[in-house]
């Protein structure tokens, strides 16, 4: 048998010989086990032969070990797939060539950052830089069973110290798409000391699961770096982009680029770009809880430097203050010349520490803490307890059936628990809505509100006890035709609290609650809550806190209660400050297709769709330059494939989702059925939604047929939602 073999590989293509032996497996190896992937892997579909395969998928790297002698650097490492099974980077014996890529560099015993060795030479429009980069003119030696070594061509000067931390760079890239399989991507690193001491001395302060929270898989350049610790041995202060002279120093860089829009240089009207790529209208959603997402009253600085990821220089970021790292977000300050630097000039790093301090005794000073505290972050049990707080907790409903107004019974606390009387409040309004089936279509008599309806509290309408016991009971009333469950929720503020008044530190900052919802029956059926399809965790991956409306809508199943399939922005429309906008249809807000639309951003133009919502008091939001930060494996920003992100409960793959229409007069389908709806907010081009329709007939829509999740008799429909957006 394996002289056959040996005779058919003389005659086929290596790349052939794989896809015969692929086949074969396929048609021998049918009904083996369950996949071991995720379903965001795309050979979680594929069949179980080409699973059960040897070497089918995965790229595993990993460095065993370095050394240099008389100036060469010599690493072993060894290439294998996602279930061990040992590489061939020729594709030979294992199918998929593999390209592997090293960087050499070390951080200095009196320094902080990475120099690197492997270098190379880029000529732009800015002139031409020596950066760091990856070896060339090395030499591989394959060991069998998936074991290289790779001496470097690129050489060690012979003063190099011995005693520095050394840190070799790996990543690669196996390509499988002749096969019909995904390209897969590594990387990692490996430190060592030549002279074979400890390594202590090391650059560890953010991990890449920081990164991961909101990029989903950190990937760049083509998908190969993966890793925070493999980015900062190029992305160094020896590195600078060719075209537009900017450092692309890590810790400047990304600073930079995650304030974008809210840099005060581009404030004055400059941009901030790495060669062509302008990330001057990137806004990074986690700045402030106050509800606008450019805000500058603070910054989330753990978003990123976390605290509890077990980098071994966590807190660096606060305990190591440098001209460049602040510099970076505060732009326009001029540490040479003192221009909008309260304490002068600074000549180098080692004063900075002496005013900023890693966290003051109170917010909003010069310590590092204190000067990017979100104001609204001050709530009972923080590090800053200045705010009181506030919470209500939903206790039961009376009088909720049909025909009836029904009356809201609550608890109105501080953020300690304590009792806190409703004049403490600057304002609440309780919010009903049904049935929990899907929102949208109950008339409660209120033109305005769609679905649901809205009523402000008073004084003289909520009546609560000493302990905190409170009620309030509607005007309107349950519609009297209203079967199923209802829901009930509000919105609102304390009165605004004065923080440090008197003083340059002086703060005003308003306190709203988290909004629960209480749901009840109006017929006397079971209680149904409505479906979760996302939940607020998942928002505050990259929110941090989602507080939208003022700061007073905090809770997802609050927002789906007034953004149902049947609003638009009808009330606001004829009051846009751009007069264009004024004639333009009313737009639809129903909350899959406001948070579908809103993601997709920056896609949506090159589809010729858009998504401009006319606000309170006629604000325009074009929310066409929101650049959503997940990846894809390749590397590139705006992925909205991995729907779990958001998703809870597998929800993106229960087709329908909503029972009614979603109304959007600005649709190539008005009003869209409920799965048109849905899928039409991030595929917006004029083709899907064409294909939708030529797919709904009187009897309704056909989506299930192809893109239903359902297994049947075995058989998963070919587009199914599950398999399509699978990225890996």
């Amino acid at each position: 048998m394996k002289s056959a073999v040996n005779g058919i590989r003389k005659r086929l293509t290596t790349r052939t010989f794989w896809l015969i032996l692929l086949s074969a497996a396929a048609l021998s190896m049918a009904g083996a086990g369950k996949s071991p992937y995720s379903r965001q892997n795309k050979m979680s579909y594929a069949t179980d032969a080409t699973l059960n395969f040897p070497g089918a998928s995965g790229l595993v790297v990993a460095i065993t070990s370095a050394s240099i002698s008389n100036s060469t650097i010599t690493v072993n490492y060894t290439l294998a797939d996602s279930s061990g099974l040992p590489l061939d980077s020729t594709g030979a014996t294992t199918p998929g060539t593999v390209s592997v890529s090293f960087v050499a560099a070390y951080i200095p015993n009196n320094g902080e950052q990475y120099t690197a060795y492997t270098t190379s030479t880029s000529t732009g429009t800015a002139g031409t830089f020596t950066n760091a980069g990856k070896d060339t003119g090395g030499v591989t030696t394959a060991l069998g069973a998936g074991k290289y070594t790779y001496v470097f061509g690129t050489k060690v000067p012979a003063t190099y110290d011995p005693t520095a931390t050394h840190t070799i760079g790996m990543y690669a890239s196996r390509s499988l798409t002749s096969f019909g399989i995904p390209n897969d991507y590594g990387s990692t690193t490996f430190s060592f000391v030549p002279n074979g001491a400890k390594v202590t001395h090391v650059r560890d302060l953010i991990e890449t699961s920081s990164c991961d929270t909101c990029h989903d898989q950190l990937s760049f350049h083509g998908g190969s770096r993966r890793q925070v610790a493999l980015c900062i041995m190029c992305h160094q202060p020896q590195s600078s982009d060719p075209t537009t002279g900017n450092t692309v120093d890590f810790k400047v860089m990304i600073h930079k680029l995650h304030l974008g829009s809210q840099l005060p240089s581009v404030l004055a009207g400059g941009s901030y770009k790495i060669g062509t790529t302008d990330f001057s209208k990137i806004i990074y959603p986690a700045t402030s809880s106050a509800s606008d997402a450019e805000a500058t009253s603070g910054f989330r600085c753990t978003t990123c430097h976390s605290q509890t990821t077990g980098a071994a220089q966590a807190a660096l970021y606060k305990t190591n203050p440098t001209r460049a790292a602040c510099g970076s977000c505060h732009d326009n300050v001029n540490f040479a010349t003192g221009v909008n630097h309260p304490g002068g000039f600074q000549a180098d790093d080692t004063q900075c520490a002496m005013c900023h301090v890693p966290q003051g005794e109170n917010p909003f000073d010069a310590s590092v803490v204190g000067a990017h505290w979100v104001p609204e972050d001050s709530t009972p049990g923080s590090i800053y307890p200045l705010l009181g707080g506030v919470q209500i907790k939903l206790n039961s409903v009376t009088n909720g059936v049909a025909g009836k107004a029904p009356t809201i019974n609550f608890t109105l606390q501080d953020g300690s628990g304590n009792p806190l009387p409703y004049s403490a409040m600057a304002s609440l309004t309780f919010v009903m809505a049904g049935p929990t089936t899907d929102y949208g279509n109950t008339n409660f008599g209120v033109s305005t509100t769609p679905g649901y309806v809205t009523e402000s509290g008073s004084a003289t309408t909520v009546t609560c006890s000493a302990a905190g016991a409170c009620s309030y009971t509607f005007t309107h009333a349950i519609p009297a035709n209203a079967t199923g469950s209802f829901a009930i929720s509000y919105y609102g503020s304390r009165t605004a609290e004065v923080l440090f008044s008197g003083t340059t530190s002086q703060q005003t900052v308003t306190e709203s609650p988290f909004n629960n919802v209480i749901y009840f029956s109006v017929d006397g059926s079971a209680v149904l809550n409505r479906r979760t399809v996302v939940q607020v965790s998942n928002c505050n991956n990259c929110h941090v806190s989602l507080e939208l409306h003022g700061g007073s809508r905090r809770n997802t199943d609050l927002c789906v209660m007034c953004h149902n399939p049947a609003n638009t922005d009808f009330t606001q429309r004829p009051s846009a400050t751009i007069v264009a906008q004024r004639t333009l249809p009313n737009l639809g807000i129903d909350f899959n297709l406001l948070v579908h639309r809103i993601h997709s951003g920056v896609n949506l133009p090159p589809l010729g769709a858009s998504y401009t919502v006319i606000g309170f008091q006629g604000s325009v939001n074009d929310f066409t330059t929101v650049l959503y930060p997940a990846m894809t494996p390749q590397g590139n920003p705006t992925s909205l494939s991995n729907c779990e992100m958001c998703h809870v409960n597998s929800s993106e793959q229960a087709l329908p989702l909503g029972l009614n229409a979603t109304t959007n007069n600005q649709a190539y389908i008005n009003p869209a059925p409920a799965i048109t709806a849905a899928c039409t907010g991030c595929h917006a081009d004029e083709a899907t939604s064409s294909h939708a329709l030529a797919n709904t007939t009187s009897l309704g829509e056909a989506c299930t047929v192809c893109h239903s999740s359902t297994t049947v008799n075995g058989i998963t429909p070919p587009y199914a939602v599950s398999t399509v957006h699978a990225l890996y």
